[in-house]
């Protein structure tokens, strides 16, 4: 399935966040008795960012719950701009391939099964299933970690600057004693492995916050439009 996003109408406000940063990543190992030494990997990003106050000309408003409950605002929380593909498994789950990165020489694309539960206060997406797609030592890491990731966003619309908060984590445990991983030192999967979490989540959820608050002004003209 692709989709289609409108184009930002120009009389619409400009983008104008006023953001609050929040990043970190840690490893540690664990099992030391099982003979398989365990890398517990983690990133978090958390983004701010002020959206405006709608209300048409009959008084009403367009709140963004609206928007998130939405097609076009499920959409817009994929970030479909980073994705390689994604498709439509049911009317709140999808299932997004990410682009191809690098990691110790070999090629890995993740792919991931979001559920998004939107509610009046705030939209929660959480990953349902997360494997990577690659060479075969990598196709075999996916029986041997897990992985849980969590976007919690909120509004503050009842203040005079509303904003959305955008806040991401993400975890992997991962098992590593298969060649060529048990080889390296567990330093050299556990730093590269935070560096990638870390990038994606510093690159992807920037532009999440940036492509809710165009795609809500672009939905509300939408609506306003078919009233017309």
């Amino acid at each position: 399935m692709v989709i289609h996003t409108l184009p930002l109408p120009s009389l619409l406000p400009p983008f104008n966040p006023r953001r609050r940063l929040e990043a970190k990543a840690s490893a540690t190992v664990g099992d030391p008795g099982s003979g398989r030494n365990k890398a517990n990997l983690s990133a978090r990003r958390q983004e701010r960012v002020f959206i405006p106050n709608y209300c048409d000309g009959n008084g009403r408003a367009f709140p963004i719950s609206d928007f998130f409950r939405h097609p076009t605002g499920m959409e817009a929380l994929l970030n479909t701009r980073a994705l390689q593909r994604f498709e439509l498994l049911d009317a709140n789950t999808f299932r997004c391939t990410l682009y191809k990165i690098q990691f110790l020489k070999f090629e890995v694309s993740p792919v991931i099964d979001l559920q998004v539960t939107p509610t009046d206060k705030d939209c929660t997406v959480e990953m349902l299933s997360c494997r990577f797609e690659g060479s075969n030592a990598i196709e075999k890491q996916n029986q041997l970690f897990s992985a849980f990731m969590r976007n919690h966003i909120t509004w503050e619309a009842d203040n005079s600057e509303p904003c959305l908060v955008v806040d991401v984590n993400l975890r992997i445990a991962l098992d590593v004693y298969t060649k060529p991983f048990s080889l390296l030192p567990l330093s050299a999967v556990e730093k590269p492995g935070n560096l990638v979490m870390q990038g994606l989540l510093d690159r992807l959820v920037p532009l999440l916050a940036e492509k809710l608050h165009s795609d809500y002004c672009a939905w509300v003209e939408q609506q306003m439009n078919s009233q017309l």
